[in-house]
């Protein structure tokens, strides 16, 4: 056989083994996807749903104007986080809840798009954040984070955020205020991050300024977008790249009066063409910091990143049954 017709052979059998290897994978991590978590009895409500619900239409209400960074929706909705960190009762780490940054946004869109310029600064943007102590005396900590800032205002036109991300956000309070009521035995700093929409920029700025060792974090639970069952509903992300959560996960689940499911948190090898949600929001930064995460979010739904994600489309019901569920794997990861 000629070396070029050899070669030829060769590719045609690399394209048609990578392209069966491409649809197994998907097949395999599509089915995974679709196996909810096995339930049983659903554990007593301990969260207020209508202080859920009252959150998450405050900080998605026309008011907060699309709680874009560096406006003053986005101021507005930094100082109702704040007020509520103080309500509760939380402390803050050093002289305040809320933490500043900068940072510069290089647009690549604005090399074809001429309705934003290829730089620019943001010099207001902040995190807020609060801690509840525990009662290890290594001062181990859990995080609890979601991120307050979205899209803003675009061409007049308002884009809420209601389930990206006021209902993390609305879930984050709840379980500061429980949390509070109930310390645990890991410290719990909660933190509503900032720029999240423009590549992660407030949980990088945290990890690069935490204010203590790194080491300290056992684990971020990522909360963002919790309020939509449309698509299959709640997924958890992260037990295939630290399997020792999945215990702690499956022990929740059989808790919750919500489905639960895994997935999104393989490589492209060995998921094909479903998304690795591994770096999808703020818990991506922790990731890459070296710091374990699991990240609760549903699938994409018609209303994200449009005007329509507004509150009348969420049912409380489930946004309650979400948080409630993420308290009962709070209470879990405490325990390790």
């Amino acid at each position: 056989m000629r070396p070029l017709a050899r070669a030829r052979r060769v590719v045609r059998w690399l394209l048609v083994a990578g392209l069966a290897w491409g649809a197994g994978t998907t097949f395999i991590e599509r089915r995974r996807l679709r196996a909810p978590l096995p339930q049983g009895a659903p554990a007593a409500r301990e969260l207020g749903a209508a202080t859920l619900k009252a959150d998450l239409f405050a900080l998605a209400s026309p008011d907060m104007e699309g709680r874009a960074v560096g406006t003053p929706g986005g101021r507005k909705a930094r100082a109702y986080v704040a007020r509520r960190f103080a309500e509760i009762g939380l402390e803050p780490l050093g002289g305040g809840f809320v933490r500043p940054f900068r940072f510069v946004h290089t647009s690549i869109k604005a090399l074809w798009r001429r309705d934003r310029p290829y730089r620019l600064a943001f010099d207001d943007a902040a995190n807020v954040v609060g801690l509840v102590p525990g009662s290890a005396p290594d001062g181990r900590l859990l995080v609890v984070s979601s991120h307050y800032d979205h899209l803003g205002i675009r061409k007049g036109v308002l884009y809420p955020g209601a389930d990206d991300d006021a209902s993390g956000v609305a879930a984050m309070l709840a379980l500061a205020a429980w949390t509070k009521a109930h310390p645990l035995h890991h410290g719990v700093l909660f933190v509503a991050f900032d720029a999240e929409e423009l590549g992660l920029r407030g949980s990088q700025a945290l990890l690069a300024e935490p204010g203590f060792p790194l080491k300290r974090i056992d684990v971020d639970l990522s909360l963002d977008m919790l309020s939509r069952p449309e698509g299959g509903g709640l997924v958890v992300a992260g037990t295939a790249p630290y399997p020792r959560f999945r215990p702690l996960v499956e022990a929740a689940a059989r808790q919750a009066s919500i489905p639960v499911r895994l997935g999104h948190d393989r490589p492209l090898w060995r998921s094909g063409r479903v998304d690795d949600w591994t770096t999808g929001s703020d818990h991506g930064s922790f990731a890459a910091a070296g710091v374990p995460f699991l990240y609760l979010g549903v699938e994409d739904h018609d209303d994200y990143h449009e005007p329509t994600d507004t509150p009348d489309r969420i049912s409380p019901d489930y946004q309650a049954g979400v948080a409630e569920f993420a308290l009962t794997l709070l209470k879990e990861l405490d325990r390790i």
